[in-house]
């Protein structure tokens, strides 16, 4: 992905420095054997000076760096890092995206980041409660991009989940002209810097902080297996799934259990859970018979088949023994039923 030696070109760099400014720079960015990243208050501890003072001999090693003349000999280092997060990123790309890419062990990783501090060509936004740290080249490409994620995130409720495609239909309505046509993979990396919309395992995209994304046990995972069904399971059948799916353990017994527990879920039939936003009523088939004729008035046999029957796996038989409780019931003399005074 790149021509030159991380290491080579920091060790240069660093080498004109003053002894103490050149430690700090290597114990600050990791640039050792070890990759071990210091703070400012050890680094002070080890030569008796205060936090802020170390924080000035940094940015004394930076300055002096980018102004020698060994960084204008390694200028073409600098613009193929810049070109590099271009063509990455289409000018913007989160920083563990961009270090992930570039490297694969973290000692590599760390020079690279230094490279990319001392740099001149491009900059590093802050991390937010909202975006992760990224580097651009220029401002309002990520200027756009944040407050494009921001729209996206605010038009889907919290419980949403919507497909790869349709996530990146949405971020493409709201990007303004300015940033020109994207394709898929810099679109899909531009997700990247948000932190409050990502995916689920099953590549499902919603808001970061809801269960359905952010997915941690059994309910979890059940959840999207029943979802992506798209109607009832046995429960059996779903810890199937989520083996298969997911190649997590899931014991028939334990994900019962969690399906009786979380009000995500409704028991439709005999072990068979739906969702409970698909509409389904809980309780027995009697409370089913209650709440329809609650709603609707008296109704016929058939009419109360065909309704029950979209709220509940089960069979004809026992919707009609259930309507023969002459507690709860009672038959008219025109053959409808209707609730008992």
């Amino acid at each position: 992905m790149i021509s030159f030696k991380p290491k080579t070109i920091t060790s240069k760099l660093l080498s004109k420095l003053p002894d103490r400014a050149r430690d700090v720079l290597i114990k600050r960015y990791g640039l050792t054997k070890d990759g071990k990243i210091h703070t400012l208050e050890s680094i002070g501890q080890t030569y008796g000076i205060t936090r802020e003072r170390v924080r000035q001999i940094e940015n004394y090693g930076i300055n002096n760096i980018q102004k020698s003349d060994v960084y204008s000999e390694y200028e073409n280092v600098f613009a193929e890092l810049q070109d590099t997060i271009d063509s990455l990123g289409g000018g913007l790309i989160a920083e563990q995206t961009l270090l992930n890419e570039l490297a694969k062990d973290q000692i590599t990783k760390n020079h690279i980041y230094f490279l990319l501090v001392v740099g001149l060509p491009f900059y590093r936004s802050r991390e937010t409660t909202c975006y992760n740290h990224c580097w651009y080249t220029e401002k309002k490409t990520m200027e756009t991009v944040e407050g494009a994620l921001k729209n996206v995130y605010s038009k889907l409720d919290r419980e949403e989940l919507v497909s790869e495609d349709d996530i990146l239909n949405l971020f493409r309505e709201q990007l303004s002209a300015v940033v020109g046509e994207r394709d898929d993979v810099i679109l899909r990396r531009w997700l990247e810097v948000s932190k409050e919309i990502a995916p689920n395992p099953l590549g499902e995209w919603g808001h970061a902080a809801s269960p359905n994304v952010r997915v941690k046990g059994i309910r979890d995972y059940a959840y999207l297996v029943v979802k992506r069904h798209g109607s009832p399971m046995h429960f059996r059948e779903v810890a199937e799934s989520i083996e298969k799916l997911f190649e997590r353990k899931a014991h028939t017994a334990t994900t019962h259990n969690e399906l009786i527990k979380d009000q995500r879920f409704v028991l439709v039939g005999r072990g068979l859970y739906a969702l409970t936003e698909w509409g389904y009523s809980a309780g027995v088939v009697k409370d089913v018979l209650r709440d329809i004729l609650t709603e609707h008035g008296p109704l016929t046999k058939e009419e109360i088949i065909d309704k029950v029957r979209k709220e509940r796996y089960v069979k004809d038989n026992t919707i009609i023994v259930n309507l023969q409780d002459s507690n709860l019931f009672r038959r008219t003399a025109n053959g409808t039923y209707r609730l008992a005074e």
